[in-house]
């Protein structure tokens, strides 16, 4: 069995920008190595008071996050949505984090997304059922 690994393209990110992508993803290590349940309270503490982000935000998120992270950029989708939503966080804002699942063939994959849009997902995302989602809580 072949599984095709590859890096997304990665944009340039001002350096103050990456040193909150680092850290991001640095919190999201541990907390990615947690069980769903504990993960899901955890998000949920980080989302209270947040008000919701916006495409844009989490966009750019995302392409520090994944700059800055060859695990992230790769096939870290648990802690590629966990660092996104944390580093939207950090800036006030909190995207839906989201995990799923597809059954033919068997998959599961984490991200996040705003207003019921994917960010920045391939469209095979349609495939996946919702299993859990943290949205913001204002």
């Amino acid at each position: 069995m072949t599984i095709s690994v590859t890096l997304e393209n990665t944009g340039r990110v001002p350096w103050r920008r990456r040193l909150a992508a680092r850290l991001a993803v640095a919190l999201a290590r541990p907390l990615a190595a947690l069980p769903p349940r504990r993960l899901r309270r955890a998000l949920a503490l980080a989302s209270r008071g947040a008000r919701p982000a916006t495409v844009e935000q989490a966009a750019a998120a995302r392409l520090a996050v994944v700059s800055v992270s060859v695990h992230c950029a790769g096939q870290g989708c648990l802690r590629r949505s966990v660092a996104t939503a944390l580093l939207c966080r950090l800036g006030g804002g909190w995207p839906d984090w989201c995990t799923g699942v597809r059954t033919e063939p068997f998959r599961a994959h984490a991200w996040v997304e705003v207003a019921g849009r994917p960010v920045g997902e391939r469209d095979e995302i349609r495939h996946y059922r919702k299993t859990m989602v943290v949205p913001a809580r204002p």
